[in-house]
C-alpha cells in the first residue's frame, strides 16, 4: 500500500544575484555588477515570481526567510524592507520567524547592517571565509581581516536573534595552525553561530580552470578532527557536517532543508523544493538565472519544473537527512517520501553492516564513521 505524502515545513528562499567581485571559489548563481543595480524592478519581479508560488503553500506558514546571493547586502535597505513587509502580507508567517541575510564584511555593507535589521532581518550571515590577509587574496576577497572582524563586531551589538560567521578551511597552503589561527579568532568574537566548512573545487570556476594547491587528505582530517574539538570546546555544538551553534542557536532555515522540509524559490537562478499533496509528487523548481533574463521574460519565471522520481527519492531524502548529527526519524521517511521502508531495506542493512549508520525502534543514526564517510554511506543509496 502506498504511504500518503505529509506536508513538511515550508520555507521561502530569496536570490539577490549581484556581488561586487566574482570570486574564484564560487559557483552560485552570482553577477558582477556592471552599472546600476535595478533596486525597484528587481523586488517588484520577485514578488511577482512569490505570487505565481502561492498555490504551493497549501494552508501553511512560513517558518524561515533567507536571502542569499550573490551578495544581497547591496540590495538597498528601503526595497528590502518592502520586500519583507510585503511578502509577510502575502504569506502568512509564523510569529517569531527567523530571516536571514548574508552579507559580506565591506565596510560600506557592514555599515548598513543597521538599516537592514530595521528593514526585518533578524539574522546576519557574514562571510568572512578567513581573517588571514594571505589568504583573503588567495580567496580572491574584497574585503580586509580588519573589515572581517569590526563587521562580525557590527552584529554582535545589534538586536538581532543571533548572526553566523562563515568560515573555510583547507584553503591553498594551509595547515593545521593557520586553520586553528581562524577558528580562534572567529571563537574569540562569540558568534552563535559558525559555519566552518571544506573549500571544495567546483565546475565552472576560476579554481577548477585553474586549480589551486589544497592540503593533502591527511592535513585535510587533521584540521577538521582539531576543529571539531576546538570548537567542543569553546561550547559550540555540532549539528551538521559544517555547522555548529551555541545551544539552542542552530540556523532554522537550514534545518528546515536538511530535514527535508519544503522551501519556496524566488529570485534569478533560485531552486524550490515543494510537495504538492493534490499530485502525490515532489517537485523540484528552478527560475532563470541571468538577471536581465529574470528581468526581462514577461513574468514567466520559471526555468524547469520536474518531479523527483521514485527511484531517486531514498537518495534525495538521506542526501540532506544524513548531513545532520541529530536522529533522523524514521517515520520521517515515509511521510516525506511516500515510500515505505521495505524499499530501502538492502540498503539501510547494508549501511548497518558497514558501520556506517545504527538502527533502533523508532531511528536511523549517523555513525562517526558514517560523518567521516558520508559519500561512500550516500552511494549505498544510489545502487
Amino acid at each position: 500500500m502506498t504511504t500518503l505524502l505529509t506536508l513538511p515545513s515550508l520555507s521561502l528562499y530569496i536570490h539577490i544575484p549581484w556581488c561586487v567581485k566574482k570570486c574564484p571559489y564560487c559557483d552560485f548563481n552570482s553577477h558582477e555588477v556592471k552599472g546600476n543595480i535595478p533596486h525597484q524592478a528587481y523586488v517588484d519581479a520577485l514578488l511577482d515570481d512569490l505570487k505565481q508560488e502561492l498555490h504551493f503553500v497549501q494552508g501553511r506558514q512560513l517558518q524561515s526567510i533567507f536571502i542569499g546571493g550573490g551578495t544581497p547586502s547591496l540590495l538597498d535597505p528601503v526595497q528590502m524592507k518592502r520586500l519583507l513587509d510585503t511578502v509577510k502580507t502575502m504569506v502568512d508567517c509564523v510569529d517569531d520567524i527567523e530571516i536571514t541575510m548574508e552579507a559580506n564584511p565591506g565596510t560600506v555593507e557592514a555599515g548598513r547592517f543597521k538599516q537592514f535589521t530595521d528593514a526585518g532581518i533578524n539574522r546576519i550571515s557574514i562571510g568572512v571565509q578567513s581573517f588571514q590577509p594571505d589568504k583573503l587574496t588567495i580567496l580572491g576577497r574584497i574585503h580586509d581581516s580588519d573589515e572581517a572582524v569590526n563587521a562580525a563586531k557590527q552584529a554582535k551589538e545589534l538586536p538581532l536573534r543571533s548572526f553566523n560567521i562563515d568560515l573555510m578551511h583547507s584553503l591553498p597552503k594551509q595547515n593545521v595552525n593557520d586553520a586553528l589561527a581562524d577558528l580562534r579568532q572567529a571563537i574569540e568574537i562569540s558568534p552563535p553561530h559558525l559555519s566552518w566548512y571544506q573549500l571544495t573545487i567546483e565546475p565552472n570556476t576560476q579554481f577548477h580552470s585553474k586549480p589551486p594547491t589544497i592540503p593533502n587528505d591527511d592535513i585535510l582530517a587533521d584540521i577538521y578532527d582539531a576543529g571539531r574539538q576546538e570548537l567542543q570546546d569553546a561550547g559550540y555544538v555540532q549539528y551538521e557536517i559544517s555547522a555548529f551553534a551555541k545551544q539552542t542557536m542552530q540556523c532554522h532555515h537550514n534545518l528546515n532543508y536538511w530535514r527535508f522540509g519544503d522551501y519556496l524559490g524566488i529570485g534569478c537562478g533560485s531552486h524550490g523544493k515543494i510537495t504538492d499533496v493534490k499530485s502525490q509528487e515532489i517537485l523540484r523548481t528552478t527560475k532563470i538565472k541571468h538577471p536581465k533574463g529574470y528581468l526581462d521574460c514577461d513574468g514567466k519565471y520559471e526555468f524547469e519544473r520536474w518531479s523527483i522520481e521514485k527511484e531517486d527519492l531514498a537518495l534525495e531524502f538521506f542526501m540532506n537527512r544524513f548531513r545532520l548529527v541529530e536522529p533522523c526519524p524514521r517515520q520521517d521517511f515515509k511521510a516525506f517520501t511516500g515510500l515505505s521502508e521495505s524499499d530501502i531495506q538492502t540498503q539501510i542493512t547494508k549501511a548497518i553492516t558497514k558501520g556506517l549508520i545504527e538502527q533502533t525502534e523508532h531511528h536511523w543514526h549517523v555513525t562517526p564513521l558514517g560523518q567521516r564517510f558520508l559519500n561512500e554511506l550516500l552511494n549505498i543509496f544510489m545502487e
